[in-house]
């Protein structure tokens, strides 16, 4: 008698939960597949009779309806404003448009916002959430394996202005992040890229064990293997809840998140935002602090290409724009850590530790010389 072979049984559904401690603000990572369509996922949240999710024009599309269907037993009202896609729209006239949507629909002060995208939408819809009647609550969707491991997570949330990256905004914390894995199926292959220049960078900065890991799996999570995925984002998201359940405002050690920053901000500036996608700009500036790190004593050379040759692997960028070293040195002044015009960088001082400190202007030439484009 001819055997048919079972077809095959679906993979069971992932589920881990990441706490944020911050005493009466605190709060649930949910990390998983399946998410957007499981009500437990929307349960115990903020009554209120409206919601209101803000997305974009690229994700809107792909995912607010099922967004809106998850929400509709929870609100007598759930709206959707959705925005211009992209870094270029991270700014004051397109973060009004939130607000107007909010006014215009008298929305109160127990409505609650759900951010729906990647970290641009994630950003600004906190900071509309912490300014709209000075404070309402919001939930984060991130969408991106980017938003997922570092943006959604922290509170941190802030707009552009023309003069220097995140310059504007709040610490103002979310009250779930719901990382659906799933919707990482849509993301495209250089969105992917840039997420995994945060997750790279918690390995340099907090554990030299998750960087082998991420060594040994960087094409799995190319490939979008959900279990890698998972336990990527399950490591990023701790590694960060413990940095922000410590320094929640930024005010020493919650610094070290921004390895490799220093240096990616002043691309994304120098060239316009939007040129370089965040973590594209962040990989590279990633090299070039790696360097410094070398240059100041505190790292062996092996580290330079070990760090390199990772964000190689994982489809970055690792040679900077032709901006010209006064220009990078111009934008750098602007950086939120820099003080008293001093340019403060992130260096690995060991593998997993990380510490802020300056650098002699010569040996910053000599980082952007060895790592830019000659033009």
């Amino acid at each position: 008698m001819p055997t048919t072979s079972a077809a095959p049984s679906p993979a069971a559904p992932i589920r881990e939960t990441v706490r944020v401690e911050l005493g009466d603000r605190s709060y649930d990572i949910l990390i998983g597949t399946g998410l957007l369509d499981d009500p437990a996922a929307w349960t115990g949240l903020p009554k209120a009779q409206t919601a209101m999710i803000v997305t974009n024009t690229t994700v809107g599309p792909l995912y607010a309806a099922r967004l809106q269907a998850a929400l509709a037993p929870h609100y007598a009202r759930v709206l959707t404003v959705e925005l211009p896609d992209g870094e270029a729209f991270k700014d004051a006239a397109t973060l009004e448009r939130i607000y107007d949507a909010l006014l215009g629909a008298t929305c109160d002060r127990r409505t609650v916002l759900f951010a729906l995208g990647g970290g641009v939408i994630g950003d600004m819809t906190g900071f509309a959430a912490a300014c709209y009647m000075r404070g309402v609550p919001f939930v984060q969707v991130p969408t991106t394996l980017l938003s997922q491991v570092d943006s959604s997570v922290g509170g941190k949330t802030a707009i552009n202005h023309p003069l220097g990256k995140n310059m504007i905004g709040a610490f103002y914390q979310p009250v779930r992040v719901i990382c659906d894995l799933d919707t990482l199926d849509t993301l495209p292959e250089r969105e992917l890229s840039a997420g995994l220049a945060e997750v790279i960078k918690y390995g340099p900065i907090a554990d030299a064990e998750f960087l082998a890991w991420i060594e040994a799996n960087v094409e799995r999570l190319r490939a979008r293997d959900k279990a890698a995925l998972a336990q990527a984002v399950k490591r990023s998201c701790e590694i960060k809840a413990q940095v922000v359940g410590c320094d929640e405002r930024e005010s020493g050690l919650r610094a070290i998140l921004n390895f490799g920053h220093t240096f990616g901000h002043a691309i994304e500036a120098g060239l316009g935002y939007g040129e370089w996608l965040h973590g594209e700009a962040v990989g590279c500036g990633m090299v070039m602090a790696a360097d410094l790190s070398a240059r100041l004593g505190l790292m062996p050379a092996e580290f330079v290409a070990r760090v390199r040759l990772l964000c190689e692997r994982a489809g970055l960028p690792v040679v900077g724009p032709a901006l010209g070293a006064e220009r990078y040195l111009q934008l750098m002044q602007i950086d939120k850590k820099s003080e008293g015009g001093e340019i403060r960088f992130v260096v690995i001082d060991r593998l997993g530790s990380a510490r802020m400190q300056g650098a002699p202007e010569a040996m910053v030439r000599e980082v952007l010389a060895a790592h830019c484009s000659a033009g």
